[in-house]
């Protein structure tokens, strides 16, 4: 199995442990806004194996408790049960990113124990979910799938929005927020300009706005909060 990115140390992408961050190619969607369009679109090159990564993870046990699989989408690799077993051995915790496109897989990771934390993307309301996610028509039935198994499965998670001022208003947090209603924890956060984002023009919100967006979705779950904002 391919690794296409590896940061070693990370206190932020993991809640609670000192972990690394293990990027995986490919994806369902092309969101205009990505960070990480070429992983998304499968152009980035591997960096390493997956045996070169469990031998990076070996010689980590005193310096790392964790281990955060990003992409990309991770539930397209049909390696990832594998890879987080491979993980769980060496004794590291594990934490998966999706976009709840698979919810077969999710739901075997789940069943098998083989994740410790999820965190799923809701990208905007049912209305805007396609262009958002920048395909022509998405399916939502895997989507709503996957917000079940998270909410009645998983050991720990969250969900999350990437804020873009050209794609959401508030009326979206209203919809969204009906969508994980009574979820553990929901967190905002504001869309940064990249190199690598694929398309020009595009901000995140003020401050002040992403603050009125998290109030509206604490009607529908009250552990809403805003990252990066001070």
């Amino acid at each position: 199995m391919k690794i296409y990115g590896l940061q070693k140390m990370t206190l932020l992408d993991f809640p609670g442990h000192v972990a690394c961050t293990v990027f995986l190619a490919g994806c369902d969607y092309r969101c205009p806004f990505c960070h990480n369009f070429e992983l998304a679109c499968g152009t980035a090159p591997a960096v390493m194996s997956s045996d070169e990564l469990l031998a990076f993870l070996s010689k980590r046990g005193g310096l790392l408790d964790g281990v955060a699989i990003t992409g990309g989408e991770p539930c397209l690799s049909k390696g990832l049960p594998d890879l987080l077993r491979s993980i769980r051995d060496l004794g590291f915790a594990a934490k998966l990113d999706t976009n709840g496109v698979h919810p077969d897989m999710l739901g075997n990771l789940l069943s098998d124990g083989l994740v410790d934390y999820v965190a799923m993307d809701i990208k905007n309301s049912p209305a805007k979910w396609s262009a958002t996610a920048g395909v022509a028509r998405a399916d939502l039935s895997p989507i709503r799938e996957s917000i079940a198994l998270i909410m009645g499965q998983a050991p720990d998670y969250e969900f999350r929005t990437t804020v873009v001022e050209q794609f959401h208003e508030a009326a979206d947090f209203h919809a969204m927020g009906e969508m994980i209603r009574n979820a553990k924890a929901y967190f905002l956060q504001s869309f940064t300009d990249r190199d690598t984002v694929p398309f020009a023009g595009l901000s995140g919100p003020s401050a002040e706005q992403l603050r009125a967006y998290a109030e509206i979705a604490r009607a529908y779950v009250p552990n809403t909060q805003v990252r990066g904002v001070e």
